[in-house]
């Protein structure tokens, strides 16, 4: 029987194959094509706001999907785009809004450009891992999540990013057994206690990234798999769809014990605090 662990090393170790066969699903074949054959017409960014196929791909690609309606403020952060720290994009969401105003810069010019062949190869390639995540999440929650913090978690640069991020703090919580409540007070405390569970340099480790996504599947699967019996609400943000299934907040006793030391006075752990602060903490270390 396959459990979250079984099919995220199926997939991580087959990963070219699954990118291949979500690439040719009809819907998303569809959607790359007309993508590929129109990004080089547009020459403005209300020429790119106002094709809602060409927008739509683009903001799901980077992960910004449920955005779609919010047309003005769109236009604002390509406008703006990343070069003031006070612009927009650097406000947003932590991470996405700002790699989405530097991709779809449209007045750079060469392999930077938003119509180049490199750009446009990066943006599909985003869309259909996009669209992998998302699809496995349908089945598997657990799963999408353990892809989302492999993909995105390397680029992480302080712990106030895992913080403002709800995906990576979801599987932080599921590995360390923290607990989603308390207060925005203890913002600079919880920071601290992720920074010593997970420091942003074993993110960026290979080796030790891949250990922290098993150690997250083998907790999902022991409080939520198929012969645990239980289960509650999770949703999954992604931006483009919402995945429900069991919420993955405990770990295995041995996991929880081995960073007892490490959790001494973080007990009460909550990520109840403006994104936009979070975002800006993120940024600024």
């Amino acid at each position: 029987m396959s459990n979250t662990t079984t099919t995220y090393l199926s997939i991580e170790n087959n990963l070219a194959r699954y990118q291949k066969l979500e690439s040719s699903q009809p819907a998303v074949k569809t959607a790359t094509a007309y993508y590929q054959a129109n990004i080089g017409k547009v020459t403005s960014i209300g020429q790119f706001v106002g094709n809602y196929r060409l927008l739509s791909y683009a903001l799901n690609a980077y992960g910004l999907g449920d955005q779609i309606n919010n047309k003005a403020l769109i236009a604002k952060v390509l406008e703006q785009g990343v070069t003031d720290p006070k612009a927009l994009a650097n406000t947003l969401d932590n991470a996405n809004w700002k790699a989405f105003a530097k991709a779809f810069n449209f007045s750079a010019a060469g392999a930077s450009s938003p119509t180049s062949s490199t750009s446009v190869a990066a943006t599909t390639s985003d869309y259909v891992e996009q669209q992998l995540e998302a699809d496995q999440g349908a089945q598997d929650p657990g799963v999408e999540l353990a892809l989302y913090f492999k993909r995105v978690a390397p680029s992480v640069s302080n712990s106030y990013g895992v913080l403002a991020d709800k995906n990576l703090l979801e599987v932080a919580q599921t590995i360390f057994g923290l607990s989603p409540t308390g207060s925005a007070a203890e913002i600079d405390k919880e920071a601290v206690a992720i920074g010593k569970l997970m420091p942003v340099s074993d993110l960026k480790d290979p080796t030790k990234l891949n250990q922290l996504v098993e150690r997250f599947t083998a907790a999902y699967d022991a409080k939520y798999g198929p012969a645990s019996g239980s289960s509650s609400s999770l949703t999954v943000n992604n931006g483009n769809t919402s995945s429900t299934a069991a919420a993955a907040t405990s770990i295995l006793s041995g996991v929880i014990s081995s960073n007892a030391a490490a959790l001494a006075g973080a007990s009460s752990y909550a990520p109840l605090i403006s994104p936009s602060l979070l975002a800006n903490l993120a940024l600024g270390g």
